[in-house]
């Protein structure tokens, strides 16, 4: 037996079909927005502030056989030279010297070590690569990227 549906019935279903469509619109229309304003946002957390691309390589661009050094500064919360990669063989020596002109505290991600920064004088953090992968060193309290270290 087949059922017919009242002109009640067939109004209110269309009625019900227009809004599930419009929803479905609706909610294509938020995640493709949410989508975009996902795209313009930062690289990563890392990226604090302007200049710290890392397309500049931070210290001798050939440092000598089975060594890393870095030397940086940092004047007005800019780094200079501009974060970039310190690549280093695994199991080779990591030498990174920073003077900052206000004081903060220096942090080697990944291999956690820390070093407080006093004003106007240099400070030298050594170790050994012994971890692979690429490990951000920041500073904690102005939250800047001096460079990244790329352990392979």
């Amino acid at each position: 037996m087949r059922r017919t549906l009242t002109l009640g019935a067939r109004l209110c279903l269309a009625v019900r079909l227009r809004l599930a469509a419009r929803l479905s619109q609706v909610a294509c229309l938020c995640v493709a927005a949410c989508l975009c304003l996902a795209a313009c946002g930062p690289q990563s957390t890392t990226h604090h502030r302007p200049g710290t691309a890392h397309d500049v390589v931070t210290g001798p661009a050939t440092p000598a056989p089975g060594q890393a050094h870095a030397e940086i500064t940092i004047t007005r919360g800019r780094v200079s030279p501009p974060p970039g990669w310190l690549e280093v063989a695994e199991g080779s020596p990591v030498t990174i010297t920073v003077t900052s002109d206000t004081p903060d505290e220096l942090h080697v991600h990944g291999y956690d070590i820390k070093a407080g920064l006093p004003a106007g004088k240099p400070v030298t953090v050594r170790f050994t690569a012994g971890l692979t992968g690429v490990f951000a060193v920041e500073t904690h309290r102005a939250k800047l990227v001096l460079t990244q270290v790329a352990v392979r």
